[in-house]
């Protein structure tokens, strides 16, 4: 079975961040991880070279692949924010439906700025989705 590349490393989160060429997306990163941080109650990590996570969980599917990812997290990709973990929970396309500007697709939420979006939705689908993981996840 194949290792997972999406692990958690000891990179700063700070100097990932610091390193957006865009400005705009770095203002839009650093008020994210903001968001998330309040939203989750835990410190931010990076996953791989590009992804900022907030907690984690462990899984396991049928076919038997297993491991570790963070429960909710985003990445400052060129052309969209990607949003994991924020969707598939119930309510949530009640709520994405007052959120704004954005696509989904496979589990992502996608952002082009967060200007396009109303923040206080988007905490609101945050918290929503980190209670469904957490009560799915319970170890």
């Amino acid at each position: 079975m194949a290792e997972n590349k999406t692990k958690p490393t000891e990179a700063s989160v700070t100097a990932f961040i610091d390193a957006v060429a865009d400005e705009g997306k770095r203002a839009d990163a650093k008020t994210l991880v903001r968001l998330m941080k309040s939203a989750a109650g835990e410190k931010p990590k990076m996953w791989g070279p590009s992804i900022i996570g907030f907690g984690s969980y462990h899984y396991k599917y049928e076919s038997g692949r297993e491991g570790d990812t963070p429960v909710i997290a985003f990445s400052p990709r060129k052309p969209a924010i990607v949003l994991y973990g924020v969707t598939g929970f119930t309510g949530a396309e009640a709520l994405l439906g007052k959120l704004g500007k954005h696509t989904t697709g496979k589990g992502c939420l996608y952002i082009k700025k967060l200007v396009d979006v109303d923040t206080t939705v988007l905490e609101t689908v945050f918290r929503k989705a980190l209670a469904a993981k957490r009560a799915k996840h319970k170890s």
